[in-house]
Parts: structure tokens; sequence; C-alpha cells
């Protein structure tokens, strides 16, 4: 598998970058994965870096955004961040791998059995954690009905809004990207990762 060079990252598109992803979260769903020789790949990314994908996901041990979508050293810019929330350090992130240095698509990943997620619906309120889960509380507020606790389901649907609400605010608050997506330059799109079965799936918005 080569190393993303210059070349490669210019002559992408956002729908073949998407692709590239789907076709990778396949290979882990099955446990099949390209054979990278990972030493050349950090002696000649040593030389620069070409992305072509940047993934805001969330720190869950148990969602690494280069192996669930079977990529090697150099081929994307990983953000990682309790519940997939966005910020402005986020946001200066994704500008820089888009605008800088030539990403083509920008993938906020969720998951299901999300700990943030289940803590912002639990109302869970501890130290800095209680600042951060505000951020997943609009995605709370949207499907929770009433007082009582919430189900599972409902706080997988959660997971799943919370996505869109990231996006959204991705689209509001960066002018830079918004008007590269709008342009065609990059593909801005949400998933949710199952924890039980490795598998990706691609939301519409």
């Amino acid at each position: 598998m080569k190393t993303q060079t210059k070349f490669i990252q210019d002559n992408l598109t956002p729908k073949k970058a998407h692709q590239i992803l789907v076709e990778g979260n396949k290979r882990f769903a099955q446990n099949l994965k390209v054979q990278r020789n990972l030493q050349d790949q950090v002696l000649e990314t040593s030389k620069g870096q070409y992305p072509f994908a940047v993934i805001l996901s969330c720190i869950d041990s148990r969602v690494p955004a280069e192996l669930v979508y079977d990529q090697g050293v150099g081929d994307i810019f990983s953000i990682r961040i309790a519940g997939n929330i966005v910020n402005e350090d986020v946001l200066g992130s994704m500008e820089y791998a888009c605008k800088v240095a030539g990403s083509k698509i920008v993938v906020v990943m969720g998951h299901t059995k999300c700990g943030a997620v289940t803590a912002a619906c639990q109302n869970v309120k501890l130290g800095n954690i209680t600042a951060l889960l505000n951020k997943i509380k609009p995605a709370v507020n949207s499907i929770k009905t009433g007082k009582e606790s919430m189900d599972d389901k409902a706080i997988e649907e959660v997971s799943k809004v919370n996505v869109k609400h990231s996006i959204a605010r991705i689209r509001k608050e960066s002018p830079i990207l918004f008007e590269m997506e709008n342009q065609g330059e990059i593909e801005i799109v949400g998933a949710l990762y199952d924890v039980s079965n490795g598998k990706v799936e691609f939301l519409s918005d």
C-alpha cells in the first residue's frame, strides 16, 4: 500500500476519499487489512505529510480511527475528544487539516455505548467533565421527553444526533470549512461506529 503523497492527495476527490474510508472499514470489519511496511511509511512521511482525511472521534479506547478505517502512517489526521464534541481548538485543527494540509474529507464519528453521551444523558456533573458534557446537552434535549431516565435506545439515538449537532457547529462556526464544502473542495460527513461489530454507518444530513 502506497504512502500518501502530494500527487495522490491532489488528485483525490472528496467522493473518492469517502470511498477509501468505506472500503477500509469494510476490510477492518472482516478482519482483513492491507499489508503495509510501517517503518517505510515512517521514513517516507518524515519528509512531509499529505493526509487525505481528518476524523473527529471519541477518546474511547475501542474506537481508534486509523485501525477502524485500515489506514497507515500519514494517511489521516485524527482528532480525539470525549463525545466527539466541537470547540475552537477542534475547528482550528480541522481548518489546518483541510485548508493548509489538503485533506479532502471531514468525518465526525460517534459510536455506540459512548460513555460521554451516557453521562450527559444522566446529567453527570464532575469537575471539567461538566463543561464538556454541556456540549452534548443539545442532542440530549432533542431526544429526551419528560423527567424519566432515558433507556439504551434513546441514549444511542442521542449519539447519532450529537454527531449531527457537531457537524452543524462546524458549518456554522468555521466559515473556512463551510466555504470549502460549498465549493466542492471537501466533504463533511457524519458516521457512527458500532463497538459490537466494528462497522461504520455513514449518516445522511
